[in-house]
């Protein structure tokens, strides 16, 4: 953590998910659930993996594919449809470019294992160090 409390964070949301997130500024978590969205913090960063296009039955993505900042002071429910109202965090979406996952994974520390390097992801929202988060933003804005 930096000295002024600032976190960085991988969350894992499938491609079109991350879309629509870019597009309403905010950010979601584990299947709209709002336990784990009460941790970030504003001005904390935020990578999103996406494994997938879809959940279901989407074809393999497995890239970086967006960056924002949180704005949000705390997770506040949404109105999808009568049997979904997903909790959302506020977010701020910057102009980054998608890039492959897997050529970074031997200088991510949160990658115990290369040979197995999409397990972390599978966590959903985690924090991870911020030379990690540094590491994988560099490629994004080259």
């Amino acid at each position: 953590m930096t000295p002024s409390g600032q976190r960085f964070w991988i969350n894992t949301v499938t491609l079109d998910h991350v879309e629509a997130a870019a597009e309403g500024g905010f950010t979601q978590a584990d299947h709209g659930a709002g336990k784990r969205l009460r941790q970030p913090s504003p001005g904390d960063e935020m990578i999103f993996y996406s494994p997938r296009t879809s959940l279901q039955g989407g074809k393999p993505v497995r890239q970086f594919t967006a960056w924002a900042t949180i704005t949000g002071e705390k997770p506040y429910q949404a109105y999808v449809s009568d049997d979904f109202q997903p909790w959302r965090l506020a977010a701020s979406f910057h102009a980054c470019q998608r890039v492959d996952a897997k050529p970074l994974v031997d200088q991510l520390s949160f990658v115990a294992d290369p040979t197995h390097w999409g397990l972390p992801f599978r966590r959903g929202l985690f924090s991870i160090p911020q030379q990690d988060f540094a590491t994988i933003l560099a490629r994004m804005t080259a």
